[in-house]
C-alpha cells in the first residue's frame, strides 16, 4: 500500500499477517502463572512416567500448580463480593478467615476456598444475603488430585446470581482418607443428582444427602472411574482370546 506521496506503507499483509484476522495474542486462551502451590511434576509423553517417548526428546516436563491466594484489590465486582460475604459471616458470629481458607481470582475468575465444616453456612449466606443472592447452584464436579496430599479430593461449587448477573465458584477439598463434605442439597435441591455423580466416579461422601447411591455405575461397582488411581484394566478381545494389556503395563520404547 503507497500514500499519496508514493511512499510504501508498512502493514500486516507484508509478513503474511492479516491485522484484521490475526490478533496474536488475544486468541491464545488465558496461561497460568509461575506463582501457586506446585502439585506434581509431569514427565514423558501425555504425562506417562513410565516412558512411552517414541519421539525420542526426553525433555518432556512439565508442572502442575494450583493457584495461589489472590491479594486486594481483587478488582471489579470481586471485591464487593467479598466483602459482603466476611460481612454477613461476622454477624453470624463466625470469623471469616476460619471459613475462607483462600480467595483465588484466575484467569479471570473469582473463588472461594472453603473450609468443608463451613461450606453450608457460607453456601446459605451466599443464597440469601439480599446484596449477595446466588440463588443457582448449577452443579459440583469432582476432582482428584494425588499429589494435593492431605487434600486429595476436590469438590468444585458453581454458584449463579441471577439478580445481579454475577458467576463465582465455592471449592472444599478432603482427604483420601476421610472424604466427607457436607451435602448442599438442603440449600441447593437441584444439586441431589449432581452429588450422586460426584460420589459415583470420585467417592466423596456428602453428609446429609437423602440418597446417596450411585448414579451412572452399577451399585455393585467397585471403586470410583475417575479418580487418577482408578486402574485402567484391559479390553477382552473375544475372537482371539487375549487381552489388551493396561497401558502401565505395556511395553516401554524408552
Amino acid at each position: 500500500m503507497t500514500d499519496a506521496n508514493g511512499t510504501h506503507a508498512a502493514n500486516g499483509s507484508a509478513n503474511g499477517v492479516n491485522p484484521e484476522k490475526d490478533l496474536g495474542a488475544a486468541n491464545l486462551p488465558g496461561r497460568r502463572g509461575e506463582g501457586g502451590e506446585e502439585i506434581r511434576v509431569q514427565r514423558g509423553m501425555f504425562g506417562a512416567d513410565n516412558g512411552g517417548d517414541t519421539s525420542g526428546y526426553g525433555g518432556l516436563v512439565r508442572s502442575i500448580r494450583l493457584p495461589g491466594a489472590a491479594t486486594r484489590p481483587y478488582g471489579g465486582w470481586f471485591d464487593e463480593v467479598a466483602d459482603e460475604l466476611e460481612g454477613a459471616l461476622e454477624e453470624q458470629g463466625l470469623v471469616p478467615e476460619n471459613a475462607i481458607e483462600k480467595t483465588v481470582v484466575d484467569r479471570g475468575e473469582l473463588t472461594f476456598h472453603i473450609e468443608r465444616e463451613y461450606l453450608l453456612a457460607v453456601a446459605q449466606t451466599l443464597r440469601d444475603d439480599p446484596a449477595l443472592r446466588f440463588e443457582l447452584c448449577t452443579g459440583v464436579s469432582g476432582v482428584h488430585y494425588p499429589g494435593d496430599k492431605g487434600r486429595e479430593l476436590h469438590a468444585v461449587y458453581h454458584l449463579r446470581s441471577i439478580t445481579h448477573n454475577r458467576l463465582i465458584r465455592l471449592e472444599v477439598s478432603a482427604p483420601d482418607a476421610d472424604p466427607h463434605i457436607p451435602s448442599l442439597v438442603s440449600v441447593y435441591p437441584t444439586n441431589d443428582w449432581h452429588e450422586r455423580e460426584t460420589y459415583d466416579f470420585f467417592g466423596l461422601v456428602f453428609d446429609g444427602h437423602p440418597a446417596l447411591t450411585r448414579i451412572m455405575m452399577p451399585d455393585d461397582w467397585q471403586g470410583h472411574p475417575q479418580r487418577k488411581d482408578y486402574p485402567l484394566g484391559g479390553i477382552p478381545v473375544e475372537y482371539k482370546g487375549a487381552q489388551i494389556p493396561a497401558p502401565d503395563q505395556r511395553r516401554s520404547y524408552s
